[in-house]
């Protein structure tokens, strides 16, 4: 199986320290460290690109930039490239989105991935107009996925459902190609619209087991609708030359982090309705003891961070097997992140694919274009 990695725009800002944020969180004081600014975010977005990343995943939420506008603007300063942009639903009309998402594939190329959070927090998505509980939410992006993609398919479109309504929708031109839909989530609500509607189902970085049980649970859906389903996994990076080395790193991160921001943000996060976000704070009960929760896996950014809290941490060699570890659970799919996000680019980029395109498990999209370098990077 040939791997495909994605790297991660920090919407939010950007920094040598761990920034935290999201779930209903705020970002901490280190998000002001590199601000989010088009020239910043275009540095790691090119950065990626020449490294052989497939895509960037680029966040949804109160807490951060907003993902169309940013990538769009971003996009023109690239050349391959691709943008996975994290949108939620229940914000957007699904015409006005499928059409939105043609334009981005005609001016960009066909450089766009689609991410569908349905929001786990009631109280943003009330701040953003919505009111409909969690089971709602997922009910309603059912809906919307039902009507997205029957617009790409050329269809028109006449739906009354239970939240959605729409008569006579249609598009006057296709998106060439039709954007995949990534999708995560880790209640039965959300695994139901995995099987039945996406492309590739997300989880984040839980131990070995719990994936590969997630796994199970999302395909035997898929199966039962008739579909297959793709498996991706979003993960932190913390590699370098020797395991010494990225442990201490590790060590330095969370020495960057007082114990009254990770009450606080402890406190926030176990607010969220977010089952995915539940089992992220059970990997590590708010405690800075027992961190490492699987040989070469940490989470310590989970302290802070809503959402993925997790890293693979080891030298360049450990964390290429824990990547094919993964990879032998079904994972086809990698979207990591790491702190600072350029230099953490060219840590992964310059040392560890190179370790798997050697092993046969990865190729840079343009092979045409000048190989990878092998060098210890920044």
């Amino acid at each position: 199986m040939t791997l495909t990695f994605h790297w991660f725009l920090p919407t939010s800002g950007d920094s040598r320290h761990v920034v935290g944020g999201g779930h209903g969180t705020p970002v901490n004081a280190a998000g002001a460290d590199r601000p989010p600014s088009v020239a910043y975010l275009t540095q790691i977005a090119r950065a990626a690109e020449q490294l052989g990343f497939e895509a960037a995943l680029t966040p949804t939420g109160a807490w951060c930039e907003d993902a169309w506008l940013t990538t769009a603007m971003i996009s023109q300063h690239t050349e391959r490239l691709k943008f996975l942009v994290a949108f939620r639903p229940g914000f957007v009309s699904p015409t006005l989105a499928a059409q939105m998402a043609t334009t981005y594939q005609r001016q960009t190329g066909g450089r766009l991935l689609l991410n569908v959070v349905t929001g786990g927090e009631s109280a943003e998505q009330r701040a953003y107009g919505d009111f409909l509980d969690k089971d709602a939410r997922y009910a309603r992006t059912g809906e919307f996925l039902q009507v997205v993609r029957e617009l790409w398919r050329g269809g028109t479109v006449d739906l009354a459902g239970e939240h959605l309504r729409v008569a006579g929708a249609r598009l006057a031109r296709l998106p060439e190609p039709v954007p995949e839909v990534y999708f995560g989530g880790s209640s039965p609500a959300a695994l139901g619209v995995a099987a039945r509607q996406v492309d590739v189902y997300l989880t984040w970085g839980e131990p070995p087991a719990q994936v590969a049980e997630k796994i199970a649970r999302v395909r035997a859906l898929a199966r039962a609708e008739g579909r297959t389903v793709r498996f991706g996994i979003r993960l932190h990076v913390i590699n370098r030359d020797t395991s010494d080395e990225a442990w201490a790193e590790a060590r330095r991160l969370l020495s960057g982090i007082d114990e009254s921001t990770v009450r606080r943000a402890q406190e926030g996060l176990r607010r969220s309705e977010s089952e995915g976000q539940r089992r992220m704070l059970a990997l590590h009960g708010g405690s800075r003891d027992a961190l490492e929760i699987h040989p070469g896996l940490w989470a310590g950014i989970g302290l802070v961070r809503g959402g993925a809290g997790t890293a693979l941490v080891g030298s360049h060699a450990e964390v290429a097997d824990l990547v094919e570890e993964y990879s032998a659970l079904g994972i086809e799919e990698f979207v990591l992140s790491g702190y600072p996000h350029l230099e953490a680019a060219y840590w992964f980029g310059e040392n560890v694919l190179p370790l798997l395109e050697a092993r046969g498990r990865w190729r840079h999209p343009a092979r045409g274009a000048a190989p990878v370098p092998v060098g210890a990077g920044l």
